[in-house]
C-alpha cells in the first residue's frame, strides 16, 4: 500500500506542477493543538500538545483554464509538514503533500486541503515498541485540513494567517495496528508573495446550465491489508465495480452503482475464527467475497476529482464490522476516458482498506 501511494502523490504532484507558473508565494505555519481521543484505545498515547510546522509552495491561478474561473481562482500547491507527537512512543512525523487552496468571503478566507505520504519515526515493534498500536508502519498515508483568515501584502510581500487544521494519519489498515491519530491544533504563520504584482483575473466563461448524458463507469481496485490481529499476514483484496453517473452541473455529479469485493485477509479471519472459538467452527465454510450497491458523488476539478460513497452489502454471507460501508478518495483523468483512482473503504470510522485503481468513463 505504501508504494501506491507514493506512486499516486508523484502522478498528482506532476499534475499540478507542471503548468504556467504566473505567481507563487510560500507560506509558513506554525501549530499546536490536541489528539483527538477517537478511541478509548489511545488514551496512553495522548500526553502532551502535539505541535508542528507546515511550509507550503503556492502556485496561484488566475483563470487561463475554466475550472479556475469556476472555482474563484484557487491555488494548488505542496505541503512539507513536521509534527512532533509529543510522545516517544508515537515518534515524530514527516510528510509531503500536495494541496489545494479555496478561497471564500470575498478571498478573506482560505480553506485547504491536501493529502500525501507521511514517514514515522517510531512505529510498532511488538519488541521495541508495542505501545504504538496507532501505526503500524513506518509509511503511513496523511491528510489534512485548514481553515485561515488570510491577509497577504500587509507589509510589500508579506502577509499573514491564522486559523484550525486538523491533521489525519493512517496507514489504512495496510498493517495492524492501526488505530491512526487526529490532531486538532490552531496555527499561526506568514506569506511571501515571489512576485511583486500579481496579473489581473480572467472572467470569460459562461455560467449557463451544464449539461452531459449519464456516463457509464467500470473500475478495477486492488491493494493490501490485513485484519486486525496484529502480525498476521499481509493480503491482496481486489474490487470490481460498476457505476452510472448523472452530471448535476459542471462541478458535480451523483453516483449509483454496485461493488464485488474480494478480501483475501478475511478468507483467512474467517478460517481463524472458526479455529479459535469453539461457537464459530460451522461458519468456516463461509463465503469471504460481498457484493454492495452504493450512492455516491464525485466533484470535478480539472482533471482531478473527489469522490464520496456510501454502501450497503447486499451479499453478506459473514458478519464482518456491519453491512454499511463509506469510501472516500481521488480519481485522476488521462485523456476524456480513462482514470485512476486512490480510495480508502471504511466502515464507520474504522479503516478496512485503502486501494489504487484504474478505470474508464463511457
Amino acid at each position: 500500500m505504501k508504494q501506491s501511494l507514493v506512486f499516486f502523490f508523484i502522478v498528482f504532484s506532476w499534475s499540478v506542477i507542471a503548468q504556467d507558473r504566473l505567481a507563487s508565494y510560500i507560506d509558513v505555519n506554525n501549530f499546536k493543538g490536541n489528539i483527538a481521543l477517537h478511541n478509548p484505545s489511545i488514551l496512553h498515547l495522548i500526553q502532551g500538545h502535539p505541535s508542528g510546522v507546515i511550509i507550503s509552495w503556492n502556485q496561484k491561478t488566475f483563470g487561463e483554464k475554466d475550472w479556475q474561473q469556476y472555482y474563484n481562482y484557487p491555488d494548488y500547491g505542496v505541503s512539507f509538514l513536521y509534527q512532533d507527537m509529543k510522545n516517544e512512543v508515537l515518534g515524530d512525523n514527516y510528510s509531503l503533500l500536495g494541496h489545494y487552496n479555496f478561497y471564500l468571503l470575498n478571498r478573506k478566507l482560505i480553506f485547504r486541503v491536501g493529502t500525501g505520504v507521511t514517514y514515522n519515526t517510531n512505529p510498532y515493534d511488538r519488541v521495541k515498541n508495542p505501545r504504538n498500536i496507532a501505526y503500524g508502519s513506518r509509511f503511513l498515508s496523511n491528510t489534512y485540513a485548514m481553515l485561515n483568515y488570510k491577509k497577504e501584502r500587509l507589509f510589500d510581500r508579506l502577509g499573514f494567517q491564522a486559523g484550525v487544521s486538523l491533521i489525519h494519519y493512517s496507514n489504512a489498515n495496510a498493517k495492524a495496528p492501526n488505530t491512526s491519530t487526529n490532531t486538532i491544533a490552531l496555527n499561526f504563520g506568514f506569506t511571501y508573495n515571489l512576485q511583486k504584482e500579481n496579473p489581473e483575473y480572467i472572467n470569460t466563461v459562461t455560467r449557463g446550465k451544464f449539461t452531459e448524458p449519464i456516463k457509464f463507469n467500470f473500475a478495477l481496485r486492488w491493494g493490501l491489508n490485513q485484519s486486525d490481529l496484529v502480525g498476521s499476514k499481509q493480503f491482496s483484496h481486489y474490487i470490481l465495480s460498476a457505476y452510472a453517473d448523472k452530471r448535476l452541473n459542471r462541478k458535480s455529479a451523483i453516483q449509483f452503482g454496485t461493488d464485488v469485493f474480494f478480501s483475501m485477509f478475511l478468507k483467512e479471519y474467517i478460517k481463524w475464527r472458526s479455529i479459535a472459538f469453539d461457537a464459530e467452527a460451522d461458519l468456516v465454510d463461509s463465503d469471504y467475497k460481498r457484493v454492495g450497491v452504493f450512492v455516491g458523488h464525485e466533484l470535478f476539478i480539472s482533471k482531478l476529482s473527489i469522490v464520496t460513497q456510501a454502501g450497503y452489502y447486499a451479499y453478506y454471507p459473514y458478519d464482518f464490522e456491519g453491512r454499511t460501508y463509506f469510501r472516500l478518495g481521488m480519481k485522476r483523468y488521462f485523456a476524456k476516458k480513462w482514470f485512476a483512482t486512490l480510495t480508502l473503504k471504511s466502515h464507520a470510522a474504522k479503516a478496512e482498506s485503502g486501494a489504487l485503481g484504474i478505470g474508464i468513463r463511457l
